[in-house]
């Protein structure tokens, strides 16, 4: 275990004034042996304004971790290009494997902007936003993956300029949302330019190159450009609705008997630009259950995303989805995936 040598410890996390090398090597689900729980490293740096890098939020998404561990086995010598704020997440559900564990609150739900705002941790993030308030941070980066076939990504909950600066520096597809609620980069967002990204899958070498460049681009940019960016560098779009299959119905992909029998391919739809009547599953045998649909831009509703005609369920209106998944796991932490439409600078929805 390390011992905590930052003056400045928070009640539900541990800070840092140093990065041991012992942990430039220690794969994620071993930092238990190592680390009490969430914690914040502040490391130093050439420039003004620390860079916020926030990992394994989710404990099995660990791109974010070996990424943050590249960049820093690059800097043994030679000095980082600005300091680097770089929190750990959900420690213990790293250990084992898992997004969080039974009982366990998402650590990506509850950033400050949760409407569970009382909790041990609710608090405990609402302290390491102060934490990072006061050093004014430059800009702040939470690095996930995901668990079905997606392109890497950016999300942002600001269509400012900067914002859009750090999340082309990733990728040129851009995701605009606000909901969910409680997540980092929501309670970052009107401290400095803040952006989530979506790495693609655990395990794959490129997530963790990816991740890795975002974070060295991001350490070594002295400022973000004043200029637009063009609006050809951009494929913006915007999550209008969360579709999430109800607690107390079953579901299967391989076509075993269920309440919601889905595609195997389901997550191949992913990022496509979807016409009314694109299939995605039949309904077992009662024929009765519907799959929830949550608003998730303040528009949609639940009614009308979706159709039942023949036990077949099949999308009603024009769509592009995202991390639709595989994994009955994630769906039932989390969703089964969400729709989006494109918009332009201004938010609103392009017309078809």
């Amino acid at each position: 275990m390390i011992d905590t040598r930052c003056p400045d410890v928070g009640r539900g996390f541990d800070q840092f004034d140093h990065f041991p090398d012992v942990l430039l090597d220690v794969p994620a689900t071993e930092l238990w042996r190592y680390l009490r729980g969430p914690s914040l490293f502040h490391l130093s740096g050439r420039q003004a304004g620390p860079l916020l890098v926030t990992v394994l939020l989710h404990g099995n998404e660990d791109s974010g971790w070996r990424a943050v561990q590249a960049v820093l086995r690059q800097h043994r010598i030679t000095a980082l290009p600005r300091p680097l704020l770089f929190f750990v997440g959900n420690i213990e559900a790293a250990k084992a494997n898992m997004r969080t564990l039974p009982g366990q609150e998402d650590h990506n739900r509850a950033w400050p902007g949760t409407p569970r705002a009382n909790t041990p941790l609710a608090r405990a993030l609402r302290e390491v936003v102060g934490v990072v308030r006061r050093h004014a941070p430059f800009a702040s980066v939470d690095v996930h993956n995901n668990s079905g076939h997606n392109p890497h990504y950016a999300c942002v909950n600001s269509l400012g300029e900067a914002h859009l600066h750090l999340a082309r520096l990733f990728s040129r597809t851009v995701v605009y949302f606000e909901q969910p609620t409680g997540v980092q980069s929501a309670a970052l967002a009107p401290i400095c330019p803040a952006v989530t990204v979506e790495c693609g899958r655990v395990g794959e070498a490129a997530s963790v190159t990816h991740a890795a460049e975002l974070i060295s681009g991001a350490l070594a940019l002295t400022h973000f450009p004043n200029h637009r960016v063009p609006d050809s560098d951009l494929d913006l779009l915007r999550t209008f609705a969360i579709i999430r299959v109800p607690s107390d119905a079953s579901l299967s992909y391989d076509g075993g008997e269920a309440d919601f029998r889905l595609r195997a391919d389901l997550d191949r739809l992913n990022f496509s630009e979807l016409e009314p009547g694109t299939r995605f599953g039949v309904l077992g045998a009662d024929g009765q259950r519907r799959l929830e649909v949550v608003a998730a831009d303040g528009e949609a509703g639940d009614a009308g995303y979706f159709e039942y005609a023949g036990g077949e369920i099949r999308l009603s209106r024009r769509a592009i989805p995202a991390m639709l998944t595989l994994d009955p796991r994630a769906v039932r932490l989390d969703c089964l995936g969400y729709l989006m439409h494109r918009i332009g600078r201004d938010g609103r929805r392009v017309p078809e």
